[in-house]
């Protein structure tokens, strides 16, 4: 008898919470899939399952074999897709990445990249916290700004534009900015930056914001600086809107800092894999067109 018999099993019916649906997700019978199930529990000596007529959910004994079991089965998956060839992504593809960037963008990106692959599955956090992909089991991170981890892979995909803008009514009171120190006597908005951004003669500049109102949406940055609260900084996509209408208008031209990269970052024994690897393609192909 293998180590891995039942394993299969096990992990079907964690996942679908049904014995008739993992068979079926397996192509095996029900009677199969209980007698290896079965035969699980005796081997650990221990119950897996808590059963019922109409749930089975797992013991605690269970939860720690599925959190352990379910990535080995992952990466065993991918080990012989990539060895076999095959190039099909499949498995699960945990993805990271900021809040407004991953709703508006990479999300659908990667909803439309899972639709033709059939044995992909693909789970999304969205954080502003810098996550640990090691430790914290991620395939796969879009991040902005230097990536700078040695243990990871990164490629850049697409970059976007930083724009400095207030609202005409609060420079028609407070007035407008003709140098970057000219802020500290501004009222900034701040959003999830601790430091703007400014470039002069080739030489970088970053100032510290100061003010009254700070939020880490910046949806929420956006909508008070048209109310006239003060004068905020954020990527194209939050201001282009509201420069066209002319809400917004921009200060500081003369200082707009470089594009700012956006990265696909992955750990370095993940680069090869089909799931990774096709996902930064359509990464590359969809992001740098629509940021």
């Amino acid at each position: 008898m293998s180590q891995w018999d039942g394993i299969d099993e096990f992990i079907a019916v964690a996942t679908t919470r049904s014995f008739t649906r993992a068979a079926k997700a397996i192509g095996m019978s029900p009677t199969h899939v209980s007698r290896a199930i079965r035969t699980l529990e005796q081997r650990v000596q221990a119950q897996l399952f808590h059963r019922t007529t109409r749930t089975v959910r797992l013991t605690d004994t269970g939860r720690v074999l599925f959190e352990r079991c379910e990535r080995i089965a992952q990466e065993r998956d991918e080990a012989i897709a990539l060895i076999s060839q095959q190039g099909e992504p499949q498995g699960e593809l945990r993805v990271t990445c900021s809040t407004a960037l991953g709703e508006r963008f990479v999300a659908p990106i990667l909803r439309r990249f899972a639709m033709p692959h059939p044995r992909l599955s693909i789970s999304i956090d969205l954080t502003n916290r810098v996550v640990d992909l090691l430790a914290e089991g991620y395939d796969l991170a879009v991040r902005t700004g230097h990536a700078a981890d040695p243990r990871l892979i990164s490629t850049q995909v697409a970059s976007r534009t930083l724009y400095t803008c207030a609202a005409p009514g609060y420079l028609a009171r407070a007035g407008t900015p003709r140098e970057v120190g000219d802020l500290e006597r501004h009222e900034c908005i701040i959003g999830t930056s601790a430091a703007w951004q400014f470039r002069k003669a080739g030489a970088e500049l970053i100032h510290t914001p100061h003010g009254r109102f700070r939020c880490n949406s910046g949806h929420a940055v956006m909508e008070a600086c048209r109310a006239g609260m003060g004068i905020c900084q954020l990527p194209d996509f939050y201001i282009l809107p509201h420069l066209r209408d002319g809400s917004v208008a921009l200060v500081l031209q003369d200082f707009q800092p470089d594009d700012e990269p956006v990265w696909a970052v992955y750990p370095q024994r993940h680069h090869l894999l089909p799931k990774i690897s096709r996902a930064v393609e359509c990464l590359q192909r969809e992001l740098s067109a629509a940021v």
